[in-house]
């Protein structure tokens, strides 16, 4: 199944991404004044396969899990508000649904690995692999196997929400101690040491970060995870939220919508899902620089520009709405904006 969903993502279309160059060329505007939005809309363009794409309906998909390696006393906040903060968005009380609302989107929120049983709710997708991961320090986080379910039940559900209709997807988490895991994959794929990749998180103190530090230092050296195998990295010290974004990504670039990827835990999501899959980092855009210590080198190695750095920290997909609102921005200067010639404007010096 997952070498399916793989095989069916293609690169950017090329011939859409040169007519939406073409007619940004001929808007009442000199050419390229209009900075990164143009290049949103050629790349969304190069994305959707349309020369003029348009973004009406968007999703934000915020998938929740929590982490075994917490146990080591690496998270400023108890395991116990994962499931406090999932009501919180069900009940739209949260800082997502505050932004999601703005930007005009809605939000999907999902239990892929919650270390609690969440009553049902209308708005709760359960996709539980189980209770929590296993603590990394000790072995592997989940069997490669429960690594790959994962990923597919986010296949599932960007699936259904394109059923729905939807034009653009940003990605959302809610874990508590998920920096962690995020910070040993991003340590695992780009070779950097995990004191230079690990940041604060929840707002640990001093004495904190070392454990976290040494928490991931001791997850890799347990666990040596193959840099070249994104399945086996996410098994070893993923999270089981960061699985099932693995599976959103790449479900949205085999159906040719882009991503809106949001900070640290989706970033790594996002390195997992090209390791897997190259051509999927067309299909990408990073929505903001995380204040998060080694988001900008992860941003660096996927060879993405944040689009904002405004000192975000919290995940939730918060991030990825904002971005979102000027991606539907880049679309509507291609489609909307006269041309000199319907405008009557010369274009001449």
């Amino acid at each position: 199944m997952l070498k399916e969903i793989v095989a069916k993502i293609q690169p950017l279309d090329e011939a859409a991404m040169a007519a939406a160059k073409a007619r940004q060329d001929i808007l009442t505007k000199p050419a390229g004044s209009l900075g990164r939005l143009e290049e949103l809309s050629i790349q969304i363009a190069g994305v959707t396969g349309q020369a003029i794409p348009a973004i009406n309906d968007k999703v934000i998909i915020t998938m929740a899990g929590d982490h075994g390696v917490v146990a080591e006393g690496v998270s400023a906040f108890p395991q116990e508000v994962t499931p406090q903060m999932v009501l919180n968005f069900l009940y739209g009380g949260a800082a997502i649904n505050v932004l999601s609302k703005q930007v005009g989107a809605r939000i999907s929120v999902v239990d892929m690995g919650v270390a609690a049983d969440m009553e049902p709710h209308p708005l709760l997708v359960i996709k539980k692999i189980a209770k929590g991961t296993a603590n990394m320090t000790q072995g592997p986080a989940m069997s490669r196997e429960d690594a790959e379910k994962a990923i597919l039940a986010g296949v599932e559900i960007v699936e259904a929400e394109i059923e729905k209709g939807l034009d653009i997807i940003g990605t959302g988490d809610m874990g508590i101690g998920n920096t962690t895991p995020s910070a040993a994959i991003a340590a695992a794929l780009t070779g950097i040491a995990p004191a230079k990749l690990a940041g604060r998180g929840t707002g640990v103190d001093d004495e904190g970060l070392k454990r976290k530090i040494d928490a991931i230092e001791r997850a890799l050296k347990a666990n040596k995870p193959d840099p070249d195998d994104g399945l086996d990295i996410l098994a070893k010290v993923g999270g089981f939220e960061i699985a099932g974004l693995v599976g959103v990504i790449l479900g949205a670039a085999a159906h040719r919508k882009p991503v809106m990827v949001d900070g640290f835990i989706s970033t790594a999501a996002a390195m997992i899902a090209v390791t897997i899959a190259p051509t999927v980092k067309g299909y990408l855009i990073s929505a903001h620089r995380s204040q998060e210590y080694g988001h900008m080198q992860m941003i660096e190695w996927l060879g993405l520009k944040p689009l904002v750095d405004l000192d975000f920290r919290l995940g939730e997909g918060t991030g990825a709405a904002l971005g979102i609102s000027f991606a539907e921005a880049a679309c509507k200067i291609l489609a909307e904006m006269a041309t000199f010639a319907e405008a009557g404007v010369s274009d001449k010096e």
